[in-house]
């Protein structure tokens, strides 16, 4: 059962490297964003928009937070069961879909581009992008991926299992687009 720290520091945020201590903000605690996600994963920060997006892979949808008002919603459904997203470096949403095994990319009118779909001849096999781990925040549920973003891009955001979650942390972790 999930119940936001009311103490501070927050003790879901434990720093195991002290290389990582000047980035902790004391005065932050980990937040509750969403839920009713059945699996969400790769968080994708749309900073020029204030929003946020995920995948919710078995409800094949990609849900969409914002920043000002709060409010979630469903982007896009159905999504090809997507398990990945990024940006490119034109800000267009790059999305890895796990069902039709393929990379798309979403063009500014909302038309999908399929960037691929076959290597060496033969089809992709659940496509998704890799990541490198930076830390530990006990949540929980089990956190799939992580993201920088926020007005002053020091909020990480944490899809998990059923949820999303944000800490704000002393540390400028999103390109500005």
């Amino acid at each position: 059962m999930w119940r936001q720290s009311e103490t501070y520091p927050d003790p879901a945020v434990e720093v195991l490297d002290p290389r990582f201590f000047k980035y902790r903000i004391t005065n932050a605690a980990v937040e509750r964003l969403a839920t009713g996600m059945r699996f969400g994963e790769g968080p994708v920060w749309f900073g020029d928009g204030r929003f946020l997006l995920w995948s919710d892979i078995p409800n094949n949808r990609i849900m969409r937070w914002d920043e000002e008002t709060g409010a979630v919603s469903v982007f896009r459904k159905p999504s090809g069961f997507a398990n990945g997203n990024t940006r490119d470096r034109q800000g267009r949403l790059v999305t890895c879909e796990h069902g039709n095994r393929r990379v798309t990319r979403t063009e500014y009118d909302g038309d999908l581009t399929v960037l691929i779909d076959r290597f060496g001849g033969k089809r992709l096999n659940s496509p998704n992008p890799d990541g490198v781990a930076i830390g530990r925040i006990a949540l929980p549920e089990r956190c799939a991926n992580l993201c920088f973003g926020g007005a002053a891009h020091n909020r990480l955001f944490m899809a998990a299992g059923q949820s999303l979650y944000a800490l704000y942390v002393d540390a400028n972790g999103a390109i500005r687009t």
